[in-house]
């Protein structure tokens, strides 16, 4: 509005000197035949002042009549506000983050992620793993993750407020990541060096952060060249737990009556047996004596 109005006063001065010059001429133009004029004007100086006269009241009405044009224009129209920040279109944008936009979009991340980063006032801090970072994972590494731990694995790669190499040289580790919860696990650490270098470990991997492919708030973006893998997932493993004993109580030995009832047809058969064997014995024995008897009374 401000330069608006100031060509407006411009064509204004530019009107009111124009003006005063056609007076001007007007006059000395009238006061020719009175002699006032000190030198007489030939025909030619006089058809070429009268020109002049014509194309300077021209000119004249030429800008009274395109001032009122020039004061209704309306202002220029202010520039069109920037869209909302998509993490994918940065990562697209870099080139060499495929595996990571698949992971992203596959575990439906990326629609968490880009509602939270237009609608955060802390803003987040996202570490990109290269193609080549997932290349370097030893196969079958990824499909052997359920569906929860997937989600977990990407949110461990984004950091719930916005870091740049210089906040991270004051950062409190362990810092807590988008997988943290409540619960307190799921975090990592950064470290700095006096050079502004910084790395990240999870405990498993450690690995340098590049230089960032997108760093303005709300959003930080750092390259790295491995997939960060959580302590929590990937860490060993304690042993599983012993078997708990046995409560079940072992089966009795059968009972001593019975064990006795079933011994007590043998023992009697025995008993038998050796009574049959002392009769036969003793028939013998009178036998013997009375074939001895016999035998004596012959001899007699």
């Amino acid at each position: 509005m401000d330069s608006e109005w100031h060509c407006v006063d411009m064509l204004a001065g530019c009107t009111r000197k124009t003006s005063l010059a056609i007076l001007s001429l007007s006059f000395l133009y009238t006061m020719r035949p009175s002699g006032l004029l000190p030198l007489p004007l030939t025909t030619t100086s006089y058809t070429m002042a009268s020109s002049s006269v014509s194309a300077v009241l021209s000119f004249a009405t030429l800008l009274l009549l395109t001032a009122p044009l020039v004061r209704s224009q309306p202002a220029a129209a202010p520039p069109a506000p920037a869209g909302p920040l998509n993490l994918t279109a940065i990562l697209v944008k870099g080139g060499n983050f495929n595996s990571f936009i698949r992971l992203l979009q596959q575990t439906r991340v990326d629609e968490q992620l880009n509602s939270q980063l237009n609608n955060s006032f802390n803003g987040l801090t996202v570490f990109a793993p290269t193609d080549n970072a997932f290349g370097g994972l030893k196969a079958g590494t990824l499909n052997s993750l359920n569906q929860q731990q997937q989600v977990e694995l990407v949110l461990y790669h984004v950091l719930p407020r916005y870091y740049s190499l210089t906040i991270f040289q004051t950062a409190s580790n362990p810092l807590p990541t988008q997988a943290s919860g409540k619960t307190g696990v799921f975090k990592l650490n950064v470290t700095t060096t006096t050079n502004n270098q910084a790395n990240v470990s999870t405990g498993v991997v450690e690995t340098p952060i590049n230089t960032p492919l997108y760093s303005e708030f709300p959003l930080a973006v750092y390259p790295v060249e491995k997939v960060l893998l959580p302590f929590e997932i990937f860490g060993p493993q304690p042993p599983a737990a012993a078997p708990a004993p046995s409560t079940k109580k072992p089966n009795s030995p059968p009972s001593s009556s019975s064990g006795e009832g079933a011994d007590s047809p043998s023992e009697g058969s025995t008993g038998s047996g050796a009574s049959l064997k002392g009769r036969e014995v003793g028939w013998s024995f009178i036998a013997a004596v009375g074939v001895l008897g016999i035998a004596a009374g012959n001899l007699l």
